[in-house]
């Protein structure tokens, strides 16, 4: 078992980092794609328009941040616990792979 304070430093850095990530989908959206319609500005209103501009490849942001959120009410760590190794095994390289492709366009 994973001692809680690894537990609470995973999932704090993860939510950061995911945070970080949907905040420069918006400026990428707006820089190097003109869409300005947002309507709220949402994560969620984010990750779907950047999955429709090619920005991202896959569907499982709106899982991540749905993950990211729930911590904040995770008052005994039973969620961090089960959403650990997904966070290390899994979503760590959907955060890579989104580096990787905004590393790919032209200065805005």
């Amino acid at each position: 078992m994973l001692d809680s304070f690894v537990l609470s430093g995973t999932s704090a850095r993860f939510s950061i980092t995911f945070d970080l990530s949907w905040k420069v989908m918006k400026d990428i959206l707006v820089q190097h794609h003109a869409i300005t319609g947002f309507v709220s500005g949402s994560p969620r209103e984010v990750l779907r328009m950047a999955y429709k501009a090619e920005i991202i490849s896959d569907d499982i942001w709106p899982e991540m941040l749905k993950i990211c959120n729930q911590p904040a009410h995770d008052y005994d760590g039973v969620i961090v616990k089960e959403y650990c190794q997904k966070i290390i095994g899994e979503y760590t390289d959907y955060l890579y792979a989104f580096k990787e492709r905004i590393e790919t366009l032209p200065d805005g």
